[in-house]
């Protein structure tokens, strides 16, 4: 069987397999998958280096599948490439428990380089994936010889559609991360019909114009231009290149090039169809030994000898950069503990904003983990961000530790998401707390890969002032503390913040939120071992409480004034700090109820957002159940009475 009859067999059983598949568990989008089937066939056979037996190897190429709902097709290639996914989890495509979801899971399921699926966010994570290949490299002395790996994404027409993409092409252009290699399932269908009734741009002309270089593959099913394309992006010095493949949905399907084909199941009768076209006169979910003996002999033996050569280079590093290699190692495996230091001594009068401390932290922390990086949404000097003497990461200082993201908040994220999925890197993004907003999806997407991303959000409150109701945050807190493994923390001073940063970098599979306050706070008697367990009592009650004040960040001072003023009415109050939720809820029970001690009815939640899930704690919820207003902070907060005065009245008129 000479190369060209091998090709046409591996890619029609590989089309099968995915009839098959999708067939059995009656759902999936079998469209894309057998479109595609050509692309990815030349990828894992001709160029992606990985080995399926350390599929977790440092150095491997990266593979996103962005469009993940053609999942069926990945499963097939890690199966067929040597990976520990069997025919068994094949055939349980989609079903409960099984290692073969709907949509790729990072981890859940060997040789998976991402989550992926929610369409645009396949194309940012490998941006980032991109830049932590290259900043890992530049960061150490010989590093290009020990990280220096591809990665290559496939989209389809939804990815690019949504807005996601377009801010990660544009970064991705911006930085010239020759190393990314994007292709584009073109078949000019999606869900609700033809392209054409959504999208008319030119996508070739849209890349040119963000700095990519662009190679174009007229027929979908020509293996030997595919693979021509691939070996042609990857000589790129200054670009990173799109493929443009035209291919077609469901090819072999008599319902083939239409939006029919995209998420149903072929059946039997068109399944059949479909193989008969291909030639193809194999049993159900068989793959005919050439092709495994093809994978075995190229792609396997070809990941293994790499890593097998990638050893002996990192040991050669090693051994000549013994105290780098330790923190090569330490960066992959997320070890921070030993870089962080001692905890930092507090002047009594420190009245700085927490966003301040913040970057007091930061600059601090950034000398001592020498693989932290990140930055900001262009708010670097409001979020506090900016490292004194940093360098910018960018295309002529790769090792530059600060990121400049501009305007993109949402890619930011993703970005984020995507370093850490590389590994080898801490990082952090600050942008201000309402526009968690356009960031949300991928915090949700952090938090299911449990990637332990760091985001800084400040402007925590109605404390924005001026810039009013567009830009003061009420329900974001909310939102974020109702994620599940998103560990929300916002600090009621310095004290509290240098331990939230701690605790922050210290996750290895939590993304944390610390929140972070604009005007000054007051440097209380804070703890930072009290932080560590969410919640605990900052300001204790003289004899016997009548009153729990629970409140969060810049809240907590005016709590504690507060306590002061109900002292005078003869109510004894206890202050208790509640930095975090996600934290405070791992205690004890007995610890937990020795914090809260009181019944719920005695209990007082305050903090100048909405009090939307405080009722868990509190009976009493005092907060900000409407949108702010235009005026100085100052003004702001008497309006909306979250002064001293006006919590001690709230109190002596709501609690019994």
């Amino acid at each position: 069987m000479n190369q060209k009859e091998l090709d046409k067999l591996s890619v029609s059983a590989i089309r099968a397999m995915c009839i098959d598949v999708v067939n059995k568990a009656k759902s999936g989008h079998p469209g894309m998958a057998l479109g595609s089937a050509p692309i990815v066939y030349a990828l894992f056979g001709k160029h992606l280096v990985a080995n399926p037996k350390d599929p977790m190897w440092v150095n491997r190429d990266r593979f996103i599948l962005s469009a993940g709902h053609a999942s069926s097709l990945l499963y097939t290639m890690l199966h067929v490439s040597g990976y520990d996914v069997s025919l068994e989890d094949l055939k349980s495509f989609r079903q409960l428990g099984s290692l073969t979801p709907g949509h790729p899971e990072y981890k859940h399921t060997k040789g998976v380089d991402s989550t992926s699926g929610p369409l645009g966010q396949g194309i940012a994570q490998a941006v980032g994936i991109a830049m932590a290949e290259r900043a890992v490299a530049a960061q150490y002395p010989d590093g290009s010889k020990i990280m220096n790996h591809y990665t290559y994404a496939l989209c389809g027409d939804g990815c690019l559609q949504e807005g996601l993409s377009q801010e990660a092409i544009s970064l991705a252009g911006h930085h010239k991360l020759n190393k990314l290699i994007l292709i584009y399932d073109s078949n000019n269908v999606t869900l609700d019909g033809g392209l054409d009734l959504s999208f008319s741009e030119n996508v070739k002309q849209r890349f040119l114009a963000s700095e990519w270089d662009v190679l174009e593959v007229k027929d979908g099913n020509d293996v030997d231009a595919i693979d021509a394309a691939i070996s042609k992006a990857k000589q790129s010095k200054d670009k990173p290149t799109l493929i443009i493949v035209t291919t077609v949905i469901g090819f072999g399907s008599e319902k083939q090039g239409t939006s029919k084909v995209h998420g149903n199941p072929l059946g039997e009768e068109d399944g059949a169809h479909a193989k008969a076209v291909y030639g193809y006169e194999y049993p159900p979910f068989t793959i005919p030994e050439e092709v495994y003996a093809f994978f075995k002999e190229g792609f396997a033996k070809r990941g293994e000898k790499a890593e097998a050569e990638w050893k002996k280079a990192y040991e050669a590093f090693k051994a000549a950069h013994k105290q780098e290699a330790k923190v090569f190692e330490d960066a992959f495996d997320g070890n921070v503990s030993s870089y962080i230091g001692e905890e930092p001594s507090f002047a009594s009068d420190d009245k700085n904003s927490s966003r301040v401390a913040s970057g007091k932290a930061l600059n601090l922390l950034h000398t001592r983990v020498p693989f932290l990086m990140g930055g900001s949404a262009d708010v670097a000097g409001s979020v506090m961000t900016k490292i004194e003497g940093g360098v910018n990461f960018t295309k002529e200082t790769p090792a530059g530790r600060n990121i400049n993201y501009g305007i993109r908040e949402f890619e930011m994220a993703s970005a984020m998401n995507g370093m850490l999925l590389h590994g080898g890197v801490k990082v952090y993004g600050g942008a201000f707390l309402v526009f968690s907003d356009y960031m949300k999806s991928a915090i949700r997407m952090a938090a299911l890969s449990k990637l332990p991303a760091i985001y800084l959000f400040s402007h925590d409150s109605i404390a924005v002032g001026e810039d009013g109701p567009t830009h003061q945050p009420i329900e974001q807190l909310a939102m974020l503390r109702s994620m599940p493994n998103v560990n929300v923390i916002r600090p009621c001073d310095t004290r509290e913040t240098y331990a939230a940063w701690d605790i922050a970098l210290e996750s290895k599979e939590t993304p944390t939120a610390l929140i972070l306050s604009r005007q000054n706070l007051p440097i209380l008697s804070s703890s930072m071992e009290g932080v560590r367990k969410g919640a605990y009592v900052l300001s204790k009650e003289d004899k016997k409480a009548d009153v729990i004040l629970l409140a969060t960040g810049s809240e907590v001072g005016l709590a504690v004034e507060a306590k002061k003023l109900l002292k005078e009415k003869g109510i004894d109050a206890r202050v208790v700090s509640m930095p975090s939720w996600f934290l405070f809820e791992k205690q004890s029970e007995e610890y937990k109820k020795s914090v809260l001690s009181l019944d719920r009815s005695k209990i007082v939640s305050v903090e100048m957002m909405s009090t939307f899930g405080w009722a868990k704690y509190a009976e009493h919820n005092y907060g900000i159940d409407t949108y702010g207003t235009s005026a100085p902070a100052k003004d702001a907060i008497k309006a909306f009475h979250f002064l001293p005065e006006d919590l001690c009245e709230y109190v002596l008129k709501n609690v019994k």
